[in-house]
């Protein structure tokens, strides 16, 4: 008996686009990859490489992906009978392109953030909730790595008491290449673009159905890449959320870490405290040199949760081919969203921002931090 799998496609082959369509090409089983979206020429020359010896109809124009790929199914090789959407295209466009395969009747799942908008993010969240019987997931991938969930069962269990202090960190290495500052124009921000895997997982430990902000503060400096500024961005950030909860969350960003990336998160309880990944090592190997003894760290942040992303992808499949639940609440998204915008408004203004008991943000007082 042949093996049920979703038909899926991709939306954007850029560096993440790209990791995803081979995950769900080559290490998701129960998924078949049949399409895969993209304008710019260079990423259409790697996908006629990489996607289209194994059968991926390629296009340029994302409307006529979807017209083609969502008509009625007549063979396994020809297009039509599409079931699920990954949108890995620009963070810009990424609301526009998940409402549009939402509406075609696709299951989704969207890179984060869903927007750099918070009314926007609310838009997919809308849709969503009209089409329930389709499943719509963004994707932080942290959720899915094998560390934080053991992490997190942990702390539901009891074994620190009551989480009462939750601080994380998102350092990237340095990127000499101006990547980030170009993007920047486009990103949301630092917060918005490398500190929402830490603010999500400030929701998902501290309790995502209940913990509401009450206040946000933000600081950064340029240190190395003085033309964020232009943008209104910094390459390293610190923010603070204090919740209505009487817990608090401490969050940093950098772009400039030297020897690779470190992602670490640590919880302080009542009774307690766990860290994830507070010393990072690529893999058990200690190099004992004349100047020392050293450990290699990931370098960039896929080479840390590569692992996750096809827990993800594997995941995902698997609640749209069976109707079971998602792991993640497309709310949680739009919460997330909210605090990181937040923090870089306050980065921006220099002062610290309030929300009422219902997370509603109140008009700004006081004085600059």
């Amino acid at each position: 008996m042949a093996i049920q799998r979703l038909r899926c496609a991709i939306a954007g082959l850029g560096r993440m686009g790209k990791r995803h369509a081979v995950h769900f090409l080559q290490s998701t089983p129960r998924a078949h990859l049949v399409a895969a979206f993209t304008p710019d020429e260079s990423e259409i020359a790697w996908a006629r490489q990489h996607l289209e010896p194994f059968g991926v109809r390629l296009y340029k124009d994302y409307g006529e992906m979807l017209r083609a790929e969502t008509a009625p199914f007549s063979d396994e090789n020809a297009p039509g009978g599409l079931q699920a959407m990954i949108v890995s295209t620009a963070t810009a466009v990424h609301a526009e392109e998940s409402i549009q395969a939402i509406e075609s009747g696709l299951h989704v799942l969207c890179e984060k953030p869903l927007s750099t908008s918070v009314e926007v993010s609310q838009q997919v969240l809308d849709v969503a909730k009209k089409h329930p019987k389709q499943k719509v997931l963004c994707g932080f991938s942290r959720r899915f790595d094998a560390s934080y969930r053991d992490a997190r069962s942990r702390v539901n269990a009891g074994a620190i008491g009551r989480p009462a202090i939750f601080r994380s960190q998102t350092c990237d290495r340095l990127d000499p290449s101006g990547f980030f500052v170009a993007y920047a124009e486009f990103s949301g921000g630092i917060f918005v673009d490398c500190n929402i895997h830490d603010i999500d997982l400030a929701l998902w430990f501290l309790g995502e159905d209940h913990v509401i902000p009450k206040s946000v503060s933000a600081v950064g400096i340029t240190a190395v890449q003085p033309e964020l500024a232009k943008f209104g961005d910094v390459d390293n950030g610190v923010g603070v959320v204090e919740f209505w909860s009487g817990q608090i969350a401490y969050f940093y960003s950098s772009r400039m870490m030297a020897s690779g990336q470190h992602d670490m998160t640590e919880v302080i309880g009542t009774e307690g405290k766990l860290v994830v990944n507070g010393n990072p090592a690529k893999d058990l190997v200690d190099l004992w040199e004349p100047s020392g003894i050293r450990k290699e760290i990931p370098h960039d942040y896929y080479g840390r949760f590569k692992e996750a992303f096809i827990t993800e992808a594997n995941e995902f499949t698997a609640a749209c081919l069976d109707d079971t639940p998602l792991p993640c609440k497309l709310q949680s998204a739009v919460n997330a969203l909210k605090i990181g915008c937040a923090l870089q408004d306050s980065l921006r203004s220099g002062k610290k921002i309030y929300f009422d008991e219902i997370g509603r943000k109140l008009p700004e007082r006081g004085s600059k931090l």
